[in-house]
């Protein structure tokens, strides 16, 4: 705040407020004087410091121990004696910090939140289980699905006629041998259902190599891979209402998995299929669609008015919860660290490497 205060004459608030990382609304609402509170008087008809010590003696007794305040006042009532207002007998205990809640309280942990990264396939797996309609009412399938956060590539998946610990720690199992995992290098994130908590997958994890990591309770957009392919499954063109049978979901899914991983182009990817980017493909796909494009614009280079047409990459890092980053403040020549001593130094070395336009005040890059 000093450092703007000092340099609003010379650069102006707002480059200033930029350059420092600072809003101008902080900046004008610590410029301004701070209220002078005054005691409140108490009024005349409060109650004296004696009888509000004969109140709390009152409470305090042993009959009124296990009592709320609206209990004592109207006992005291039947007993034709009246001390203050239910109302002032909260007062009085609040005062004295014997006000609390009665009941058992569940208290939660703090957990802390999952953040993953994936810079090449088979490096954090997320798995989910999803209901499927059955042939009548109140019956279901439970589809569990390992899905690749990187390419988005399936690389496992079940259906089955229960949830089961058990079937969850094969099909994990089973997958890793596929995929020729190696110890300590995946990471198995989920959600915190009973399959994923269980003590058969957690010593299955265990003894693979495999990091196992848990959502948050109640948090869903801890596990958004799964559940966003959850929805692009039972939003695809012809997923049935309901299965008639095991066998039949299986049939649809086998076919369902296939399309997604070997023709669904999907648009966080950089429009490639899940098996492109799983085993790396890619570079050779975006490489003959840039061809495509290149071909297109010397046609008709008119049409393109900003720059040639260029196909986007596949995002070379993928994050379950990114770590938020705060604006770095510019750094002084030589510094490190930004410290209070030489903020005033980097907020003259930004504004050097800036103009500044002295009737708007603005920076201009």
């Amino acid at each position: 705040m000093q450092t703007v205060t000092d340099l609003k004459d010379r650069l102006g608030v707002a480059p200033t407020c930029a350059a420092m990382g600072l809003a101008r609304s902080s900046f004008y609402r610590h410029q301004r004087p701070k209220p002078v509170y005054t005691p409140r008087h108490t009024p005349p008809r409060a109650l004296s410091t004696a009888e509000r010590q004969i109140a709390l003696a009152v409470l305090h007794e042993p009959r009124f121990a296990d009592l709320a305040p609206g209990q004592v006042y109207t006992r005291l009532l039947d007993e034709d004696r009246f001390l203050c207002s239910e109302r002032t007998l909260y007062r009085i205990l609040e005062e004295n910090k014997e006000v609390r809640e009665r009941r058992d309280q569940l208290r939660h942990p703090v957990y802390q939140k999952p953040e993953l990264l994936a810079t090449a396939p088979n490096q954090v797996w997320s798995w989910d289980i999803s209901k499927l309609l059955g042939p009548v009412k109140w019956t279901y399938f439970y589809l569990y699905v390992l899905l690749d956060i990187y390419s988005r590539y399936v690389t496992g998946w079940l259906l089955a006629t229960r949830e089961n610990a058990a079937l969850a720690k094969h099909l994990i199992e089973e997958t890793c041998r596929r995929q020729g995992i190696a110890p300590d290098q995946l990471t198995v994130h989920s959600d915190r259902g009973p399959s994923m908590t269980s003590k058969p997958v957690a010593l299955l994890l265990s003894d693979l190599g495999i990091t196992k990591s848990l959502s948050r309770p109640y948090t869903s957009d801890d596990n958004p891979y799964s559940e966003a392919h959850f929805k692009t499954l039972k939003y695809s063109p012809g997923f049935p209402d309901r299965f008639g049978s095991i066998q039949d979901g299986r049939g649809y899914c086998q076919g369902l998995f296939e399309w997604y991983n070997t023709k669904h182009h999907h648009s966080g990817i950089g429009m490639m299929t899940p098996e492109t980017v799983h085993y790396g493909c890619a570079p050779v796909v975006i490489a003959a669609r840039q061809k495509t494009l290149d071909k297109a614009f010397a046609l008709h280079p008119e049409r393109f008015v900003r720059h040639p047409p260029t196909h986007q990459d596949v995002p070379l890092r993928v994050w379950i919860n990114p770590p938020k980053t705060k604006a770095s403040l510019p750094v002084a020549t030589g510094s490190t660290i930004v410290g209070p001593s030489n903020l005033k130094a980097a907020a003259i070395a930004y504004f050097s490497n800036n103009e500044v336009t002295t009737l708007t005040k603005k920076v201009v890059h």
